[in-house]
């Protein structure tokens, strides 16, 4: 994919997963559990990568500067966005590198709208840290309604989203998705604990609401550049792994997927 070709007249538009283990979101493909998402996703699935760090605040800094998950079984991973950086190995021709010192504020300066809707802490602007990333946009949105205490947190994300994708002008959108970071348990009835089930049972409730965006992106007069990934995965007792922060597998290896909404 050259980048270059599709900025500055497509919007771009980015979702993290927080939290989301590979495994958890392979296993449901392949169960066929996640129609709207199968709509972006390949034949095989999701693809499985490295993510660059261990939990959100170091991933979504990286993220935001251009070092996206990279492939598992390639020694170099081409990057889409990058900033000018001497002896990269990784930018390429069709590579959009940039002068500023994140993708926002890149694509901020060709004419996007920057909208970041948040999820999890790091981005409820209720701290100093937790305004880094909703400071690097042009708009941002945080609500207990769209935190991860919010059983239908997605459904409210996705509306403030749609909000924002009424002005027909190019768009660079982020969502972090709360949902799939922990609590989950309550996505499974009689639950009182997070697992692996109600860690899968978050995600088939995300997918539930994907549609409210795809019906959108279809009305928009320009096409959608999607990227869909976690910035972690989380670990249930794996070796006497639990949560995040860690750097066992099912942290490390994140579900990845990109996709060009066509008109």
């Amino acid at each position: 994919m050259n980048i270059n070709k599709l900025i500055p007249h497509t919007d771009i538009v980015f979702i993290t997963l927080d939290s989301l283990r590979y495994d958890a979101a392979q296993e449901l493909f392949l169960e066929g559990q996640l129609p709207n998402f199968e709509k972006w996703l390949p034949k095989e699935g999701w693809e499985e990568r490295y993510t660059p760090a261990s939990f959100t605040f170091p991933a979504h800094h990286a993220f935001f500067s251009g070092f996206l998950p990279t492939k598992i079984d390639q020694k170099v991973t081409p990057r889409l966005f990058a900033a000018q950086f001497h002896g990269s190995e990784s930018t390429t021709t069709n590579t959009y590198t940039f002068t500023e010192d994140t993708l926002v504020a890149a694509l901020a300066n060709q004419g996007y709208k920057t909208v970041c809707i948040g999820g999890v802490g790091f981005f409820n602007k209720q701290t100093a840290i937790s305004n880094v990333f909703p400071n690097m946009f042009q708009h941002s949105e945080w609500s207990e309604k769209l935190g991860v205490t919010e059983m239908k947190s997605t459904a409210y994300q996705f509306q403030k989203a749609v909000a924002y994708l009424q002005e027909d002008t190019p768009v660079f959108l982020f969502i972090n998705i709360s949902a799939t970071h922990q609590p989950t348990h309550f996505y499974v009835e009689g639950k009182s604990k997070d697992d692996i089930e109600t860690h899968k049972a978050a995600l088939r409730y995300v997918d539930t609401q994907l549609e409210m965006l795809q019906k959108v992106f279809k009305k928009r007069s320009r096409e959608q550049f999607i990227i869909v990934c976690s910035d972690h995965g989380t670990a249930y007792g794996e070796d006497d792994h639990w949560g995040h922060r860690n750097g066992h597998d099912v942290v490390m290896k994140v579900p990845y997927l990109e996709y060009l909404n066509r008109k």
